[in-house]
């Protein structure tokens, strides 16, 4: 197996998942617990996750300089190779300029010579990048392996003592070439076997009857993928036991309760709405910071679940949380909160449900090939992601009336037209933004004071990291034009162009 250390990053369960990927057992473990983790497990390869902190910091995460005279195989990634450099008499110092998202590596003419990029094809390449401070000065007896036009000690190694250190993120899908670098080092330099992997679905219904015990429950569907697969599971397992609840916010698109309940009528899968619209609206009311917002639809959420399921008796909630839900929640001891998801940090603490969440260790390409293997609706499978709190995160200050129903019209139609350009599938999410700034605009000839529209349209694979979609230039113009001639309140459109990181998804 190999050992994962979690120094906080919010990609430190992705590497594990990409181990798993690649057929080989992981195991997350704190960098203080490191020395005796690895006496216990007799890991073949050691990885140094990233991390939000600097190695030079008074209260620094950093390792036993003991674990680089074990002969284990060890490989630093972004942190993990500023813990390197500290670690074994380098220089760490924070960089001039930062990087955060897509740059690319120049590998020197040397890297052949490095087990960690055997067949790599190119020397230059495009990588994910998400850090501020660099080395600057490289411990004894490292080489220098490949620069970013900002870091000149992107990659460096000790080839002789398998020690490895690289400044990008190898496990995101972004990083070309990352599952070959994770290949190298796993199966290369730790000599690892793969093993053959478990079955899925099998191994999630074997948890929840474990957790449920055939006990009644309530599911949380809100019509995305996670908690559908979640309910869908849930009642193979408990059948009539379980009762699907959809909660209708008023926070949702435009038709969009309709098309859920004809979505699960085709499944079969049994639903009851709840309309809660003047509740959400009601405790949004005067709120404008985005954590208080999610943290107040957590709350109202659950009060109608808590009152929903004492009628049918159930104490136990299904949730279709998955893991970005959870690290972006600050899901690990040294990570930091991005933001809060409703149903996870949003949640109040005293509530009367025991919570299960079935997929909470899986990422959003995970469920979807588990939903095509459970031969769901391609509709539901392919739905664009949308947010649990809905339109109130996609909308900037104070929750109205007034500016739901402008941002579900001018949704709707950057929906509309991306699916009429056939691009629908192909793109992860695209959707509108009420940026709350208001701006001059000419309509007949007269000055016109109205709103702004944001539209956002990005690619990714598993949510950890996003690249924005290079939509077609008539694409875009026939969304700015449509928008601002359909839904009379808006003057101006503009399209986000940013990377996660340094943005989020979301905007709030």
């Amino acid at each position: 197996m190999i050992l994962v250390v979690d120094f906080g990053s919010q990609t430190t369960h992705l590497i594990g998942r990409r181990i798993r990927d690649l057929g080989v057992k992981s195991e997350l473990v704190l960098p203080q617990n490191t020395l005796a983790s690895i006496l216990k497990l007799k890991p073949k390869g050691i990885i140094l996750s990233g991390g939000p902190a600097s190695v030079y910091g008074k209260k620094a995460l950093l390792i036993d300089k003991t674990i680089f005279n074990l002969g284990i195989p060890i490989l630093g990634i972004c942190y993990g190779l500023e813990v390197i450099g500290q670690v074994l008499g380098g220089k760490v110092k924070s960089g001039i300029k930062k990087e955060y998202g897509p740059t690319l590596i120049r590998l020197n003419n040397n890297y052949n010579s490095s087990n960690l990029f055997k067949n790599i094809p190119k020397k230059e390449f495009r990588v994910w990048m998400s850090h501020f401070d660099q080395v600057v000065r490289l411990p004894k007896n490292m080489i220098n392996l490949g620069s970013t036009p900002t870091v000149r000690h992107a990659a460096f190694s000790n080839e002789k003592n398998n020690i490895f250190a690289i400044m990008f993120h190898p496990e995101v899908h972004h990083t070309q070439f990352g599952e070959q670098i994770l290949n190298n080092f796993i199966f290369k330099i730790s000599s690892e076997n793969k093993e053959i992997g478990k079955d899925k679905i099998e191994e999630i219904k074997k948890n929840i009857s474990k957790n449920i015990e055939h006990k009644k429950a309530v599911c949380a569907l809100s019509g995305g993928i996670d908690s559908a697969v979640a309910g869908y599971l849930a009642y193979k397992v408990i059948g009539k036991k379980l009762t699907n609840f959809y909660v209708d916010t008023g926070l949702m698109r435009d038709g969009e309760t309709e098309e859920i309940k004809n979505t699960f009528k085709k499944m079969k899968l049994p639903m009851e709405v709840i309309y809660g619209k003047k509740y959400f609206l009601k405790a949004l009311r005067g709120i404008t910071d985005p954590e208080k917002k999610r943290k107040a639809i957590g709350e109202t959420f659950v009060r109608l679940f808590e009152k929903e399921a004492k009628i049918k008796g159930a104490k136990i909630l299904i949730q279709g949380t998955i893991y970005p839900d959870v690290i972006e929640s600050q899901g690990t001891k040294h990570s930091h909160k991005i933001k809060t998801h409703h149903n996870v940090g949003g949640l109040p603490q005293k509530h009367g449900f025991k919570i299960i969440e079935p997929l909470r260790q899986f990422y959003k390409d995970e469920v979807r090939k588990i939903a095509a293997d459970l031969n769901f609706p391609k509709e539901i499978i392919y739905r664009h992601v949308f947010p649990g709190p809905g339109l109130a995160v996609r909308i900037i200050g104070e929750v109205t009336e007034r500016k739901l129903e402008i941002l579900k019209k001018a949704d709707t139609i950057i929906v509309e037209e991306i699916k009429k350009a056939g691009l629908y599938e192909k793109i992860w999410m695209a959707f509108g933004i009420f940026a709350g700034i208001k701006t001059t605009g000419v309509t007949g000839d007269e000055r016109k004071y109205g709103e702004t529209i944001a539209i956002r349209a990005i690619e990714s694979k598993d949510t950890m990291t996003a690249d924005w979609s290079r939509l077609p230039y008539d694409v875009l113009e026939k969304i700015a034009e449509r928008i601002t001639t359909e839904v009379f309140e808006v003057v101006r459109v503009v399209y986000d162009i940013t990377t996660k990181p340094p943005a989020t998804m979301e905007w709030e």
